[in-house]
């Protein structure tokens, strides 16, 4: 199945507004079942299963949390998204975790069938911690 720009942007958006609402079930809907999820961080997973199961605690213990879409560029031809995003919420980052944080970064996606076939998650290295500027460090 091959989605028209407009269809893409549409299912998009429904995803996204599932992560504005906590709705793990919603945001799972639209990840393929051999979906390989790369987080900012470097980790992998892979497989629907695996993923809904590394995101359920999150969704649990940290609303409050949203990404905010920045850009988005859809390329139809190969059902891709490129979506350039703002996280606001708690921090994870080891030395900071529980303050507000503000991180920048770029998701490339993958569609395959109309779903989630692959999402590639990259992050800024110097994010904001209670409004002052933290470089990460490779620790």
């Amino acid at each position: 199945m091959t989605l028209s720009n407009d269809e893409i942007a549409e299912r998009l958006q429904i995803w996204l507004k599932a992560w504005d609402e906590y709705n793990l079930e919603a945001v799972m809907e639209i990840m393929h079942e051999e979906v390989v999820f790369e987080n900012w961080d470097g980790c992998i997973v892979n497989g629907k299963n695996a993923l809904q199961k590394l995101w359920t605690p999150w969704f649990i213990f940290n609303s409050g949390f949203k990404f905010i879409a920045e850009a988005i560029l859809i390329d139809d031809q190969k059902q891709k998204i490129t979506f350039q995003w703002r996280y606001e919420g708690f921090s994870f980052e080891k030395n900071y975790k529980g303050l507000s944080e503000i991180r920048r970064g770029v998701d490339i996606i993958d569609l395959l069938d109309g779903k989630i076939i692959r999402k590639s998650s990259y992050s800024k290295t110097g994010i904001q911690i209670n409004s002052a500027r933290v470089l990460l460090s490779a620790e």
